[in-house]
């Protein structure tokens, strides 16, 4: 990390932020498995025993992913107030949605739940979308092509996907049926959400034809943001030089 490896050598710090890529990527694949592979079980079973655990999973998956957003941002400033804000608002996420949504049992319980869920969620949004922006200047600034590059492409791609989700279920918070029918709120409302968003960034069909406008235009937005970054990923990483194993650069064959 920057603060802790002012001595570490351009090699070193590379690695360093290359495993951090890799992390969240592995864990970005794990929210997207889980949520889409047994998204059917959360909505229809709810109180079963397996729709628990599925849903203690992705929670643990999903917090996991949160602090290593601040791990991965740690890698682009230097910012003590943003570093120590950013994990005390997500330490407080944890420990407040582990004693409210934990499907075991319920410590505390909030009269109003789609309210506490939409602030909940509204205070993770805008570190997704802060490290997003990081991401997206690291890996388009420098004049060489390192692996991290690569990882990194992966990890906005995805996180662009993830993040859209989070700000349709908020939307679905604050306007519940706006999808057309009524999502369960919590994980089911999220995986959903999720499903919904990578059928956008996949430019692939949903079975919800009918959303509002707005979710039916933040969708347009979306899909002309990921077709617009694969090919400004294309044409920035195919005509960079690459850098060989010993950390020099070397001309692109």
């Amino acid at each position: 990390m920057i603060r802790f490896n002012r001595k570490l050598t351009l090699k070193e710090l590379l690695k360093e932020k290359r495993k951090d890529y890799r992390n969240i990527v592995i864990i970005q694949v794990m929210i997207v498995t889980v949520g889409l592979l047994f998204s059917d079980i959360i909505l229809k079973e709810q109180e079963s025993l397996s729709s628990k655990l599925i849903i203690t999973l992705f929670s643990m998956f999903s917090a996991l992913y949160a602090f290593l957003l601040w791990d991965l941002l740690r890698n682009f400033t230097n910012n003590q107030y943003l570093i120590k804000g950013i994990i005390f608002v997500i330490a407080c996420i944890v420990i407040v949605g582990a004693l409210t949504e934990f499907p075991f049992y319920n410590i505390i319980e909030f009269e109003n739940r789609r309210a506490y869920l939409f602030v909940l969620h509204g205070c993770l949004f805008p570190i997704e979308v802060l490290v997003i922006v990081f991401t997206i200047r690291d890996i388009f600034g420098g004049n060489v092509l390192t692996p991290e590059k690569l990882w990194g492409a992966a990890c906005i791609y995805l996180m662009m996907g993830i993040s859209f989700a989070s700000l349709y279920d908020l939307i679905n918070f604050a306007s519940p049926g706006c999808f057309g029918p009524i999502l369960p709120l919590g994980i089911p409302s999220y995986s959903e959400c999720i499903y919904y968003s990578f059928n956008i960034l996949g430019s692939t069909e949903t079975i919800y034809p009918n959303p509002i406008r707005l979710v039916r235009n933040i969708g347009v937005i979306e899909a002309v943001w990921g077709n617009l970054f694969i090919v400004l990923i294309i044409g920035k990483l195919l005509t960079l030089p690459r850098m060989d194993e010993t950390g020099d650069e070397r001309l692109a064959d």
